[in-house]
């Protein structure tokens, strides 16, 4: 979660990294897919109870299959949405204020954190 200084920052400077603690793969079609253990004590009565899967997958969509792996911890926001305006062209806009609302979903999620450089 940022904090009342990241706030005021302009977000296109951040570079996001993605947590380490969800392993990720491309399948055979090029979506990438997050997995996300359940390994909580209520996960586990869940799991032995009502059949709540130990992993979930998450499927990402086309263009969130694309910036996943640009998500490195090198790239400022600026830079993946350069490389997804190259690669998408028009289908990407309102191209920022679409990728900011996309990182600051995978933020809250716990997917990524958002660093300032």
């Amino acid at each position: 979660m940022r904090n009342k200084k990241q706030k005021d920052s302009n977000y296109l400077d951040f570079v996001p990294k993605r947590n380490e603690n969800f392993s990720w793969e491309t399948d055979e079609s090029g979506t990438v897919v997050v997995s996300v253990e359940h390994k909580g004590f209520f996960d586990k009565i869940a799991q032995k109870y009502f059949g709540k899967p130990a992993v979930s997958q998450i499927h990402l969509e086309e263009m969130g299959s694309f910036i996943w792996p640009l998500i490195d911890g090198e790239r400022d926001v600026m830079q993946i949405g350069k490389e997804v305006k190259e690669h998408f062209g028009e289908k990407a806009e309102p191209l920022y204020p679409r990728l900011v609302q996309y990182m600051a979903m995978l933020e809250n999620q716990g997917f990524v954190i958002i660093e300032k450089h």
